[in-house]
């Protein structure tokens, strides 16, 4: 299946918590985990420093903020998200391609700004937590897939390095979108584990396989009573 550094590179664990639980818990993860989310509750509770934190712990950061507005407003608000040393940032692909493609030049300014890489962009195609009923309760009659490969091809098209899908669309997306984009997938689940308010979901081994780049996995990590051991389980599932 996947080496264990290709195992460790390709799990996103979720902090979804407060400013000292996030640092409590790195530093409980220790060298284990390498790539942090940090989402909007977190962020706009902390702000930049906690991205600055997590990767003075060594930790590489998803900086999960969907940003979702004009073109001029992104540009500058990816580049300003940039700037705090974030390695991914997540967009949304329905903000359509003028803004995707302001949200590339903020982040390219950003990187010609502090050094060093580029911040990646992933566009968020439709939530993990939307099924078809939510969507059509929207306006969106296309059925799910459809309206993720639609959002895809147009935000990799307008700069995105990649997307944020479910684990149910990997393969499709890894078809059309080609071997070198990013594809994140939440609604990643631990066999066994409480599925909560994701609704498409998949096993970390069914989501590699599916064509998967990363994993975000929150709750089965984060609210174990040992989540050292949790996070072992995920890297073992996907060494096996």
């Amino acid at each position: 299946m996947l080496t264990e550094e290709q195992a460790r590179e390709s799990i996103i664990v979720a902090f979804d918590c407060d400013g000292s639980q996030a640092i409590e818990l790195a530093e409980r993860l220790g060298g284990a985990a390498r790539w942090a989310k940090v989402g909007m509750t977190l962020f706009y509770a902390e702000g930049p420093r906690i991205v600055r934190e997590l990767r003075d712990r060594g930790l590489k950061v998803f900086l999960d903020l969907k940003l979702h507005d004009i073109p001029f407003q992104v540009g500058g608000a990816a580049e300003s998200a940039s700037l705090t040393g974030a390695d991914i940032l997540s967009i949304h692909g329905m903000g359509g391609a003028e803004m995707v493609a302001k949200a590339r030049e903020g982040v390219e300014r950003a990187a010609e700004s502090r050094g060093g890489d580029r911040t990646r962009l992933v566009a968020i195609s439709v939530l993990t937590s939307m099924d078809q009923a939510a969507l059509q309760s929207i306006g969106v009659d296309s059925p799910v897939e459809e309206e993720v490969s639609r959002l895809a091809s147009l935000a990799v098209g307008a700069g995105s390095d990649g997307i944020v899908c479910s684990p149910r669309e990997a393969r499709e997306m890894r078809a059309l979108l080609g071997p070198k984009a990013l594809i994140v997938t939440p609604g990643v689940r631990p066999a066994g584990s409480e599925v909560g308010d994701q609704r498409r979901v998949a096993t970390p081994r069914e989501a590699i396989e599916a064509g998967a780049s990363k994993l975000v996995i929150g709750r089965p990590i984060t609210r174990a009573a040992d989540p050292l051991a949790a996070l072992e389980g995920v890297v073992g599932e996907l060494t096996a």
